[in-house]
C-alpha cells in the first residue's frame, strides 16, 4: 500500500502520512462511489454512528478533489421552506462540533452571512424567510440598509447605485470553513476506522441481479457489494444511466474566483441574488467569489469568460473598495441541478443502491449533515427524518421542496 500525503498530516504507522491508499478487496459490505466531502462524511457516520467498517470510498481522481475542491465554502442554514431548514441546521449544529469530533483543524469561522435584496419583491420575500427561520428556530435577522453597513462597512448602500440595498437578511451564526482540511478530516478519521479510501478507481459499471446490485465494475476490477450509496454530485446522472435510471437532474459548470492576497477588509459574507454575486475573505486574504450557473449543460471544468464578466462589474458595483483589487485565479465545479433546487436522498428502483445527489450550489455546507442522515439511511434501510421528504418519488407525487429563493444563486 501507498500511502497519501497531505500537508502536515501524519498517521501512527507512517507519521508523514494521514490515510492509506490501499488495494480494493473483492467485496465490502458498502461501497459509496465518489470520493468528495459527503462521500467521506457518509463513510465516518457509518463507522461513528453505526460500526460498519467494511466500507469502500471510491474516487475515480482524487479524494476531494472535485466539487469539494471547487466550491467557496460557504455554510449557512437560512433556507426556506421546513424541509430545508431541517437538515441545513443539523449540518449546521454538527458543523459547529465538527472539529473535535475529527480531531482535526478545519478553520470554521462563524462571521454570519448577508443576503441582500434590492427590490421591493426582493425586500417582502426576504421577510417572509426570516419569519419561517425564526419559527424553525434559526438564527435570522432583517436588517435596514445603515444596519447592513454596521455589519459589513465596505458594502455600498448609497441610493444611486443600478440596483440599490434595501436591507437584508442576516445570519449570524453562518461561515466559511477551510474545505480541503475539512475532506482530510473526515478521510482521516475514516480510515483509523478500517475503511478503504481507494483513489484512481472509476465505476464504468455494474452487475444486477433483478431488483438488486450485487457489485460495481471499475478500472481496477469487479467489487462485490450488499450495498451502494452513489455521492458523484454532477456525475451522477452518469451512473445512473449505466442502471438504467432516470432522474430529473441537469448538471451544469459553476464558476467562482479568488482576488490576490489582501489585508482583513471584508468581515462577514455577503450574497446578492439581483446582482449575481457573492463574497468573502478567506483565511489567507484572497476575497473569494462566486456567480450563478453557466446555462449551458456541461461536465466540464471550466466556464464562460461573459460570467466572470458580470460578476466582476456586480462586485465592483456593490464593493467599490474591490475596483483596484487584482484577480488571482478562477475555476469550476459540476453542479447538479434539480428542478426544485433540492436535493434528492434516499433510494432508488433497486433496493440496496441509495442515491444522493441535486445539491445545486448548497453540497458543501450540508456536508456532515447529510453524511449524518445518510449513513443512518444505510443503516437502518429507511430514510432519515431529516432526508425523507427528498425522495425521487416527489416529481412524480409534487410534494416538490422549491427553494431557488433561498438558494441564493438563480439555478
Amino acid at each position: 500500500m501507498t500511502p497519501t500525503q497531505p500537508p502536515g498530516a501524519h498517521l501512527p504507522d507512517h507519521p508523514d502520512f494521514l490515510w492509506r491508499n490501499p488495494e480494493p478487496k473483492r467485496s465490502y459490505d458498502v461501497v459509496i462511489v465518489g470520493g468528495g466531502g459527503h462521500g467521506l462524511a457518509t463513510a465516518h457516520y457509518l463507522a461513528r454512528n453505526h460500526g460498519i467498517t467494511n466500507v469502500a470510498v471510491l474516487e475515480r481522481g482524487w479524494l476531494a478533489g472535485g466539487n469539494m475542491a471547487r466550491n467557496t465554502t460557504l455554510i449557512r442554514s437560512n433556507y426556506l421552506w421546513d424541509e430545508s431548514a431541517a437538515i441545513y441546521e443539523h449540518a449546521l449544529k454538527l458543523w459547529e462540533g465538527l472539529e473535535d469530533d475529527l480531531g482535526y483543524p478545519i478553520l470554521f469561522s462563524q462571521r454570519g452571512v448577508l443576503n441582500l435584496a434590492h427590490t421591493e419583491q426582493d425586500v417582502r420575500d426576504s421577510v417572509r424567510r426570516v419569519e419561517a427561520n425564526k419559527l424553525n428556530g434559526i438564527d435570522a435577522e432583517w436588517l435596514s440598509p445603515d444596519e447592513v453597513a454596521k455589519v459589513c462597512p465596505i458594502v455600498n448602500v448609497s441610493g444611486d447605485i443600478r440596483y440599490p440595498v434595501l436591507g437584508a437578511t442576516y445570519q449570524p451564526r453562518a461561515g466559511i470553513a477551510k474545505h480541503d482540511y475539512v475532506a482530510w478530516g473526515f478521510a482521516r478519521r475514516a480510515d483509523e476506522a478500517g475503511i478503504d479510501l481507494i483513489q484512481d478507481c472509476e465505476v464504468t459499471g455494474f452487475t444486477v441481479d433483478g431488483d438488486r446490485v450485487t457489485g460495481v465494475r471499475t478500472s481496477r476490477g469487479d467489487i462485490a457489494c450488499g450495498t451502494v450509496a452513489l455521492c458523484a454530485a454532477g456525475h451522477t446522472s452518469v451512473l445512473l444511466d449505466e442502471l438504467g435510471v432516470r432522474a430529473p437532474l441537469q448538471s451544469h459548470p459553476l464558476q467562482a474566483l479568488v482576488s490576490e492576497l489582501l489585508e482583513p477588509v471584508h468581515p462577514t459574507i455577503v450574497m446578492s441574488n439581483a446582482v449575481h454575486v457573492y463574497v468573502s475573505q478567506a483565511h489567507k486574504g484572497e476575497l473569494v467569489m462566486g456567480a450563478g450557473v453557466d446555462s449551458y449543460n456541461g461536465y466540464g471544468q471550466r466556464g464562460a469568460f461573459h460570467i466572470i464578466e458580470r460578476q466582476m462589474a456586480a462586485a465592483v458595483e456593490l464593493f467599490p473598495v474591490f475596483a483596484r483589487a487584482h484577480l488571482l485565479r478562477s475555476w469550476a465545479g459540476i453542479v447538479d441541478v434539480t428542478p426544485d433546487a433540492s436535493p434528492i436522498i434516499g433510494r432508488t428502483p433497486y433496493d440496496n443502491v441509495y442515491l444522493n445527489c441535486g445539491w445545486g450550489t448548497g453540497g458543501f455546507k450540508a456536508t456532515p449533515g447529510l453524511g449524518w442522515c445518510l449513513a443512518d439511511t444505510i443503516a437502518n434501510g429507511e430514510p432519515h427524518p431529516y432526508v425523507a421528504p427528498f425522495g425521487l418519488d416527489r416529481f412524480v407525487t409534487g410534494a416538490l421542496v422549491d427553494e431557488h429563493g433561498a438558494a441564493a444563486v438563480a439555478h
